[in-house]
């Protein structure tokens, strides 16, 4: 496993500079990193690591969203308001309607099988555009209208929006009854996860000053082992419930994290986004290496001409769906351009779910996974390509 790690890290790191020196995003590089030492091309990584790849792109995820909620404000979200609320899901509600109406005709494949579809393609990646509004907001760019601030908490709940959806026409593909009630199960994620999320920051903040006031300062690299742990256990404690009452673990740990932000001292809450930012720098490699290790090629090249014309169609409905959330709002139509090239990436989720499907045995299922690795390969570097050269042209610095 050493030997795939340092292959991982050296490999991720050189050809991510080499896109930056051509002035292509370096995650483009880091997906060709997972692509070609992956067991669908070169297979130069052993099993145990990929057995854990999972589990390790979860971890990644997790320290990404603890930074973003440390620079994150409720006053912020709050501020958006309606927008950040619609973003969450109308764009996706619009994607899946497009998959709906054009799979079918296509593929030749059922309603049913095309809902399933578009739920795996509709989810916007947190591993792409995540780190990005984190940039953003450290640089002071666009974050005095809450622009990233408000495509982070939309694009976080997109994810829990369209996971939930999955899951249950899932169900209706395997034959398994469902209820209008399961989709209450969306809000009641998001809202107990924020609550949980926001007690646990409330608590740990005591607990911090508690400890200052009776001399016994700790470490900011201790806060940060303990913050970690109790991220952990949030997420643990998603699939403890899983069946039982739904909660969005991603959600738990971003609200934990603005909890933190909000209630503790300003230095502390700077030092500890500082310290997650340079965890930051090893687990994005880990994350889009391992993304692209998952992504077998052969599937793209069976997926054809028709699945691409598909995947830009259901883009420009998408498109659709978030200039809408944007109307009758402050932005410009430069800022609203740079939030519809925010939701155009596509990765983390697909590479998660795109296979569930094959590995219950749909007749649909090489379909979908073929679609996904190909909107993988065409929206990650799309997206990341749009956001990062056109954010200095679409959006103000508030200085």
């Amino acid at each position: 496993m050493l030997t795939s790690l340092a292959l991982v890290f050296l490999s991720g790191l050189a050809l991510s500079s080499l896109c930056k020196s051509i002035k292509l995003p370096g995650i483009i590089g880091m997906l060709s990193t997972g692509i070609i030492l992956g067991p669908f091309c070169l297979d130069l990584l052993d099993s145990s690591l990929l057995m854990i790849s999972s589990d390790l792109r979860e971890l990644a995820l997790i320290i990404i969203l603890l930074k973003a909620g440390l620079s994150l404000k409720f006053s912020d979200i709050k501020k958006v308001g309606r927008p950040a609320l619609l973003m969450s899901f109308l764009p996706a509600a619009f994607e899946i309607s497009a998959y709906v109406l054009l799979a079918g005709a296509i593929f030749h494949i059922s309603i049913a099988e095309a809902a399933l579809l578009g739920a795996v393609l509709s989810a916007v990646s947190p591993a792409v555009v995540i780190p990005r509004m984190v940039k953003l907001m450290d640089e002071k760019i666009g974050t005095n209208k809450g622009i990233p601030q408000m495509i982070m908490a939309g694009a976080s709940c997109d994810d829990i929006f369209v996971i939930v959806l999955f899951t249950t026409l899932l169900g209706m593909a395997k034959g398994e009854r469902t209820s209008a009630l399961k989709f209450l199960d969306i809000p009641l994620a998001i809202i107990l996860g924020i609550a949980a999320g926001c007690f646990t920051g409330w608590l740990l903040t005591a607990f911090f000053e508690r400890e200052f006031r009776r001399k016994k300062y700790i470490r900011n690299s201790l806060k940060v082992i303990i913050i970690l742990g109790f991220s952990f256990l949030m997420m643990a404690l998603e699939d403890f419930l899983e069946g039982i009452v739904p909660l969005s673990g991603f959600l738990a740990v971003v609200s934990m994290a603005a909890a933190i932000s909000a209630k503790g001292n300003v230095m502390v809450t700077k030092r500890l986004s500082e310290k997650f930012g340079k965890l930051w720098l090893a687990s994005e490699v880990i994350l889009f290496v391992l993304v692209g290790a998952a992504v077998d090629i052969r599937y793209t090249l069976s997926a054809g001409f028709p699945a691409l014309l598909m995947i830009a169609a259901a883009l420009i409905l998408r498109s659709l769906g978030v200039y809408i959330c944007l109307l009758k709002t402050k932005f410009n139509f430069k800022e609203k351009l740079f939030a519809i090239i925010s939701y155009i990436p596509k990765a983390t989720v697909q590479a998660a779910i795109g296979s569930v499907p094959l590995s219950a045995e749909l007749p649909c299922g090489k379909l979908i996974l073929s679609v996904a690795v190909l909107a993988i390969i065409v929206t990650a570097p799309l997206g990341a390509l749009g956001m990062d050269m056109s954010y200095k042209k679409l959006l103000s610095d508030d200085f």
